[in-house]
């Protein structure tokens, strides 16, 4: 059933051939995968590592987990399902490409898009007094 291992505490240094390496000595190693920053590219110290077989999976979780790579003890364990995301849960929400975000929003009444002061009569208005100087 589950055939994908999470892999946590990784050297940033750790690449997909190091860590396909690693698991071969407990098995078929069918893919693997260093999660990494999508901006940086650089590694986020974890990833995914599928194996062939329940039996593989279980060999690789007894003898891997707590292993030393590059110095730093891995953490190996079953991944677990991702969860699906809400669509629309992020702030902002999906926006449709081309739409801008201004043109999404409802408008707004004409008096609202004035300044107040423009809609007062002039003798409404206060005049502003000018500050006096203060003392050195």
């Amino acid at each position: 059933m589950a055939k994908e291992l999470y892999v946590g505490h990784l050297p940033y240094e750790a690449t997909n051939d190091d860590l396909r390496r690693m698991f071969s000595v407990a098995g078929t190693v069918t893919s693997v995968h260093i999660i990494t920053d999508p901006v940086s590219g650089k590694s986020k110290g974890c990833g995914y590592v599928r194996m062939s077989s329940e039996a593989e999976l279980q060999e690789a979780i007894d003898c891997l987990d707590g292993a030393l790579m590059e110095n730093l003890a891995i953490t190996v364990s079953i991944a677990r399902p991702q969860k699906p995301e809400p669509t629309g849960s992020k702030p902002g929400g999906p926006r449709k490409s081309g739409v801008p975000r201004k043109a999404a929003r409802p408008s707004r009444p004409e008096a609202a898009r004035t300044p107040a002061t423009a809609t007062k009569p002039a003798a409404a208005r206060k005049a502003r007094t000018p500050r006096k100087p203060t003392r050195p």
